[in-house]
């Protein structure tokens, strides 16, 4: 976890000094938003397979409700590295652009405009994206989206 300068000093000085000395620094655990936010900028940065995959749970679920389920870290990795970076369907960059945000505990609900890259072309889809963070770490990702609109725009047939 990355954490400010300013954080740093502080959580020093709270310590008096102590963090210095010592080999475990307790850090505030980020908020499932700020996770979230973090996993969707990660998309936008071009982020690999296993990058994007290290903000998930071993266990984790990703669900586009339309498909059937990908359950575990790894399977999902290879999900991302064979459908979206690039694979068979051709799309070179897949952005997740926030709408709106809002969490209810660990439970974070996005609205969203995804941006793909093709070859020959772009399109937009609007998502509507729940996610259950556990532990700082992604547990389950659902996104509702209407398949047709995704086979239309892209020519893949799902």
């Amino acid at each position: 976890m990355n954490i400010s300068r300013r954080e740093f000093v502080f959580a020093a000085a709270a310590t008096g000094g102590a963090a210095f000395l010592s080999t475990t620094l307790v850090l505030p655990m980020e908020s499932p938003i700020e996770v979230v936010r973090r996993f969707c900028a990660a998309w936008n940065d071009n982020k690999s397979a296993a990058e994007l995959a290290a903000f998930l749970t071993d266990d984790a679920v990703y669900h586009n409700i339309p498909m059937a389920p990908v359950t575990g870290r790894k399977a999902i990795e290879n999900n991302f590295a064979t459908f979206i970076r690039p694979g068979a369907p051709g799309i070179e960059t897949l952005e997740l652009h926030l709408v709106n945000i809002a969490a209810n505990g660990p439970v974070v609900l996005t609205e969203r405009v995804d941006r793909f890259t093709m070859p020959d072309k772009s399109f937009e889809l609007p998502v509507m994206g729940t996610f259950e963070i556990s532990n700082g770490k992604i547990k389950a990702w659902r996104d509702y989206f209407d398949l047709n609109q995704f086979a239309t725009r892209s020519g893949i047939k799902g």
